[in-house]
């Protein structure tokens, strides 16, 4: 991380005990443990941005062919259909 600046959190009582305790148990800071939280929620929200980007291009039809085709080859071991 670069600099870092302030931001003043409003937060609520019963919210912010909560990650006392978590934090204290973690053994990191109240401010660690939101840093984290923070950036985890943006990682999870740009992976999804990714794969909405991604499903765009994708051809349902295409992969479903892909999946179906036939190899001619026995399956390996693990991979066989029991029935």
């Amino acid at each position: 991380m670069g600099t870092n600046s302030k931001y003043a959190l409003r937060i609520p009582t019963s919210l912010k005990q909560s990650v006392e305790q978590v934090a204290q148990q973690d053994g990191t800071s109240i401010n660690q443990f939101i840093v984290c939280a923070v950036a985890e929620k943006l990682a999870a929200m740009k992976t999804a941005d990714y794969f909405t980007e991604r499903a765009k291009n994708g051809n349902v039809q295409a992969a479903l062919d892909l999946l179906n085709r036939q190899s001619g080859l026995p399956p390996q071991v693990g991979d066989e259909i029991l029935e």
